[in-house]
């Protein structure tokens, strides 16, 4: 969840009726392919043919924008994912909104791992969408998991990093060493030249403190000092609109994840989501949607991801993306039928 929080003033948009339009009304054509600024060896591609070991540690049920991220990795062969953790405020309901998901779109080997409990004071949206689901049953905790995962599978787990930074930071306090096997961190978060709502239409306002960095200042930090390979999805590139036309197109189609989409969006209720956490998933997937650049990262006090070439790279951020190409990429996958829902 990606609200600027105390940093910015906005005025939420009143849901409005959406009309349907008929499928053929979009058209979606193969994505452009663009020309990545490192190396596929530094992007540690997965080898050919098989599934990228993916965890997802999230805070879903804030901002809607989790869910869309968390649908296409189950809607993606490219990957397996091996957990999701949660992260941030409530994170029992959050597990219990991700046993939902799974169990709505037939996912239910996929395990759950609940983060450390934190204060929050962002709504959570979505909070009865997840009482209504399957009984709250125990999960384990998250930091635990993510250790033993990275010990069972060294070197070979991409972390995908979709909410404030808590259960990593705990992560290396307990254990620097196994953390440090970890394969990779793809993280939305941080903002290097463009803050909230530079669309590219008005002239950018600079960079500003990003809410799943500033929630947690010392847990980024820590990330950010570890050593381990971090790329980067920060607001310069994750500020991607999903508009009337193309929601429209996605919740006609019925299928168990759209349906449970559909239902997510009505109860954040505000109108255009911005599918910043998505571009995270979705670069791990093809990384030519979002171009990276090598930057020295440092977090400041105040959550500021201050990024310059002065000292060696310890990051690899996305600057910019094309919206178009992405949800071309996007709205494809989030449509693929899926499994039945399972029995409750």
């Amino acid at each position: 969840m990606k609200t600027p929080g105390p940093f910015l003033f906005f005025t939420l948009p009143i849901l409005v009726a959406v009309s349907l339009m008929s499928a053929s009304s979009l058209s979606f054509a193969p994505p452009i392919r663009a020309q990545s600024a490192v190396s596929p060896a530094t992007e540690k591609a997965p080898t050919a043919g098989a599934p990228e070991k993916i965890i997802i540690d999230s805070d879903i049920g804030d901002d809607v924008d989790d869910a869309f991220a968390i649908g296409l990795a189950l809607n993606s062969p490219e990957v397996k994912i091996v957990g999701i953790t949660t992260a941030w405020g409530d994170t029992k309901l959050r597990a219990r909104m991700v046993d939902r998901l799974l169990a709505e779109t037939g996912n239910t080997q996929i395990p759950v791992a609940e983060g450390i409990v934190t204060k929050s004071t962002t709504p959570f949206s979505q909070a009865r969408w997840a009482q209504a689901g399957p009984p709250a049953k125990a999960h384990p905790a998250a930091v635990d998991f993510l250790l033993e995962q990275i010990r069972q599978n060294p070197e070979t787990i991409t972390l995908v990093a979709i909410g404030p930074l808590t259960n990593i930071g705990a992560a290396i306090d307990r254990d620097p060493a196994t953390f440090k096997k970890v394969g990779r961190v793809v993280l939305m978060g941080g903002s290097i030249r463009k803050g909230y709502d530079d669309l590219g239409y008005a002239p950018d306002r600079g960079p500003q403190p990003e809410y799943n960095i500033y929630s947690d200042v010392a847990a980024a930090q820590k990330l950010f000092t570890s050593g381990v390979p971090i790329f980067m999805m920060p607001l310069d590139s994750t500020q991607l609109k999903l508009d009337e036309a193309k929601r429209a197109l996605l919740f006609k189609e019925s299928t168990p994840l759209t349906d449970a989409l559909t239902l997510l969006y009505h109860q954040w209720g505000q109108q255009t989501p911005t599918l910043f956490d998505a571009m995270a998933v979705a670069y791990v997937l093809d990384p030519t949607l979002c171009p990276v650049t090598p930057f020295h990262v440092v977090v400041d006090q105040d959550g500021n991801t201050r990024a310059d070439n002065s000292n060696a790279p310890n990051a690899q951020a996305c600057l910019a993306s094309d919206s178009d190409q992405f949800f071309r990429f996007l709205l494809p996958r989030l449509m693929r039928g899926g499994a039945p829902p399972a029995a409750h």
